[in-house]
């Protein structure tokens, strides 16, 4: 066991509520503070686990739209979902190269990107992890697991 990330709605709960992400890193810390603690850039919950003393790492979604404070788009708006590989590789490129993504108004999101997720259960996620890889490889970036320095 490397890491831990609370899981669909507890996550993004996670993201503006303190006391939520305080309870969550307390129990992480408590188990292993040798874990590190999935977050969404900004969030809540890397600040609670900072303060817990555990390694945060900041996780965005290159496949999910974002809302201008930088919190996932609900899964039942329109376009909340990116299918299209290549918009998805681009948008990873830019998360980590240019610290940002562009939200659905349009208006750019600053980020900073310790890890991408892609969602396994994503018909085509190995392909299109492959390709996120070989497209931030291209663009001159390292990948490496989250555990490496």
């Amino acid at each position: 066991l490397q890491h831990v990330k609370p899981h669909g709605a507890l996550f993004n709960m996670a993201v503006r509520n303190r006391e939520l992400s305080d309870a969550i890193a307390r129990g992480v810390a408590a188990f292993d503070k040798g874990l590190i603690l999935f977050g969404l850039p900004g969030s809540e919950i890397l600040n609670a686990g900072r303060a817990a003393g555990l390694r945060v790492a900041a996780e965005v979604f290159a496949d999910r739209a974002y809302e201008p404070d930088g919190s996932l788009a609900s899964r039942k708006k329109p376009g909340s979902v990116i299918h299209d590989p290549a918009t998805v590789v681009a948008r990873a490129i830019r998360m980590v190269k240019d610290r940002n993504v562009v939200a659905i108004d349009g208006s750019q999101v600053p980020l900073e990107a310790d890890t991408i997720c892609v969602h396994g259960d994503t018909p085509g996620s190995d392909d299109l992890a492959a390709k996120i890889r070989a497209g931030l490889e291209a663009a001159g970036i390292t990948v490496r697991a989250i555990g490496q320095q």
